[in-house]
């Protein structure tokens, strides 16, 4: 049985990873970090602001830097970014340091979640809707490659989401299941 030191969710923005996982680690009475967040409050400035000095290369760099450190403090609940699965290295550390659930959202839903979301560098082109086409059919793989536990969301109530990750937690990992 795996141990659950760390509970990672990965998948596309507008998932549902920061609402999902704040949600779980009050549940599991575990700390919750989102990446972004910390990303930016260690920069002092919106990751737009990052992309737009630095370039996706650049924030790819700090978030990896970021998630590795994260990954070494145990009892974390952690929002990961988008593309955080992006880099071979993330993957990695993500796998040896904790359980990861990868909330597989359809794109059509994504789309209604981040349409009016400005604060999402990889979406202000011309066509949003396509580019979360592309970005999911680029990361999806990706995102199953390194997850431990797959929850299918889109119209599913933030509720159910819940109950399926604490059900296959209790399956999966051994410090969940012996505090419940």
């Amino acid at each position: 049985m795996k141990s659950c030191d760390n509970i990672f969710l990965v998948g596309m923005m507008g998932a549902g990873k920061t609402t999902v996982g704040r949600q779980l680690a009050r549940r599991l009475r575990l700390r919750f970090v989102d990446s972004d967040h910390e990303i930016e409050a260690r920069c002092g400035v919106k990751i737009p602001v990052i992309f737009e000095i630095e370039g996706e290369d650049g924030f790819r760099r700090r978030e990896s830097q970021v998630l590795g450190e994260l990954a070494e403090e145990p009892g974390l609940v952690i929002a990961t970014g988008g593309g955080a699965v992006l880099r071979a290295e993330n993957r990695a550390c993500l796998a040896t340091h904790g359980t990861v659930i990868y909330l597989a959202v359809p794109p059509q839903y994504l789309w209604e979640r981040t349409r009016h979301d400005v604060n999402r560098p990889l979406l202000q082109v011309e066509n949003p809707r396509k580019r979360i086409e592309e970005l999911h059919a680029a990361r999806d793989p990706l995102y199953r490659e390194v997850a431990d536990i797959v929850i299918s969301g889109g119209r599913v109530s933030q509720g159910t989401v819940l109950k399926l990750i604490e059900k296959e937690l209790k399956e999966r990992c051994q410090a969940f299941a012996a505090s419940t």
